[in-house]
């Protein structure tokens, strides 16, 4: 793999900086929850939710846009449909699971155990 797509790589699994602060508030908000399914979609708009160690969601799903009243209209009509997401992953809280959990959970949650980009 190249260093170009290391960095990539890299960027997908990170939360960008006006995401923190809502991973920050779910968590707060969701006590069993040991990460965050972070969700992008083609319009600009995230769904976030808190999962727990067994694969389960941990809070409702919160569906948002930057510098925004409201999510787009796309989003309204079809809540986010799976075939407009661009990019899935799980913020983990520290302490993180172990690997085999996260990878375990990422499968449940995800459908793969490892994030995507489309």
């Amino acid at each position: 793999m190249t260093k170009k797509k290391d960095k990539k790589k890299k960027k997908e699994l990170e939360l960008e900086m006006r995401e923190q602060a809502m991973v920050e508030g779910i968590l707060e908000g969701s006590p069993d929850g040991v990460g965050v399914v972070v969700v992008r979609l083609d319009c600009g708009c995230r769904k976030m939710a808190a999962v727990t160690k067994e694969g389960e969601p941990a809070s409702k799903v919160i569906m948002y846009r930057d510098h925004a009243e409201s999510i787009c209209d796309k989003c309204k009509d079809d809540q986010g449909a799976f075939i407009r997401v661009i990019e899935q992953f799980i913020h983990w809280q520290d302490p993180q699971p172990d690997q085999a959990l996260q990878e375990m959970i990422s499968q449940k949650v995800l459908g793969t155990a490892t994030p995507t980009t489309h």
